[in-house]
């Protein structure tokens, strides 16, 4: 009997987005192949090195997030998949989280609330808040606004209470109502408690969005925090992957595997509508909470009495979609997460969302989302074939 092979984990353990691609690499392994894994408890970029030396790995998952790092990886001379966005070693195969897909997101989440001014708090430290906020601005400045940015950078910064200074300087300046996209959620924490500090009312003048759906960091803000949430699960399951057909000698190029994000975990720091018709802002949110009961535009104008011409005009001037394509974008927005998250078969997915024929969703879902429901369950959950080289 063959022994398992032998891998190290340079991964992080201190923050959600990491032990969340753990959680997906010890699924591989429960699925495809035990492995004897090596996990050094360490912080970001911060990793001990000592033990490589020692530990005949046959393969590496690694963070590489700087040249130490780098270096080390360069002279084991073993399989490795890189899951940093530094990019330091082009020559290896990147697993990583697709940050502009990250970015539309949350971009959409702001716009659809109905702001008109916009911010994004940044760490120019990293290639993903970098990447995060080259498209947010860019999405932003295509629905015709304007983004603030604010890069708050910790190698220029004595402590936190700096950091939280220079944010706090910055949203003061700001026009409100404003959305702001944080980078991640540690980021978006202190937006909020800059806000805070300024006595500034959140949501209702600054609306909040992060990164990472840390369920601990965002239950932990003031108000709850928003978030975006990514695919680790995935991210981890795939780099797995790709390892394992590297350790069995087959040859996998050095392209860019960027993984989608799953959607958007809403939370108080974004429940608002800054949109000053009462009507259509009481539409939406009825919507939005009763989208997935199977309510259609009939049930909308008994909760909103007008004339469905007027609010129909009204609807898609100031959100940009009909009160029907509202309707249809909340539940497959609640379908996409459960075809990514969830066993739930097509039928209980369809009853659970307020579809009442399952081939009605099937049309919809493909003519909305450009495909099928079951491609769309194979590309987001973690499937040895389910995605291909970003180009």
């Amino acid at each position: 009997m063959n022994s398992p092979h032998k891998v190290a984990l340079l991964i992080e353990s201190s923050n959600a987005y990491a032990r969340g691609i753990m959680h997906g690499i010890a699924a591989f392994m429960r699925e495809r192949q035990p492995w004897s894994i090596h996990l050094s408890e360490s912080n970001r970029g911060e990793p001990s090195l000592d033990w490589l030396a020692q530990w005949k790995v046959d393969g590496v998952i690694a963070r590489i997030e700087n040249k130490a790092i780098a270096r080390v990886i360069k002279r084991l001379c073993v399989p490795t998949v890189d899951i940093s966005a530094a990019r330091l070693m082009p020559s290896l195969p990147w697993v990583e989280t697709d940050d502009a897909s990250i970015a539309k997101i949350a971009a959409e989440h702001l716009l659809e609330r109905g702001f008109k001014h916009f911010g994004y708090c940044g760490d120019d430290r990293f290639n993903w808040s970098i990447w995060r906020q080259k498209r947010f601005e860019e999405l932003i400045r295509i629905a015709g606004h304007s983004c603030s940015v604010c890069c708050v950078s910790a190698r220029r910064l004595v402590n936190e209470d700096d950091e939280i200074e220079n944010i706090s300087k910055w949203i003061a300046g700001l026009p409100k109502p404003a959305g702001i996209m944080a980078c991640y959620d540690y980021r978006g924490r202190q937006v909020l408690n800059a806000c805070r500090r300024l006595g500034i009312a959140a949501p209702d003048e600054v609306a909040v969005i992060g990164v990472d759906n840390d369920d601990l960091l965002c239950d932990l803000s003031d108000p709850p925090l928003s978030s975006v949430i990514p695919n680790t699960y995935r991210t981890g399951y795939e780099a797995a992957e790709l390892l394992a057909r590297m350790m069995a000698g087959e040859r996998v190029k050095a392209e860019a595997y960027l993984i989608e994000p799953l959607g958007v975990a809403t939370r108080q720091s974004t429940d608002v509508l800054a949109i000053e018709d009462r009507n259509i802002a009481f539409a939406v949110r009825f919507i939005r909470e009763h989208a997935c009961e199977g309510i259609n535009v009939k049930d909308v104008l008994e909760a909103v009495p007008q004339s469905r011409r007027l609010l129909e005009q009204r609807f898609k001037k100031l959100i940009g979609r009909t009160p029907h394509e509202e309707i249809i974008r909340v539940q497959l927005n609640h379908v996409k997460l459960l075809l990514a998250e969830s066993d739930l078969s097509l039928e209980q997915i369809a009853e659970r969302v307020g579809f009442a024929h399952v081939e009605y969703l099937s049309t919809v879902f493909h003519r909305e989302v450009g495909l099928p429901p079951s491609r769309y369950r194979a590309l987001n959950r973690p499937k040895p074939a389910g995605f291909k080289p970003a180009p």
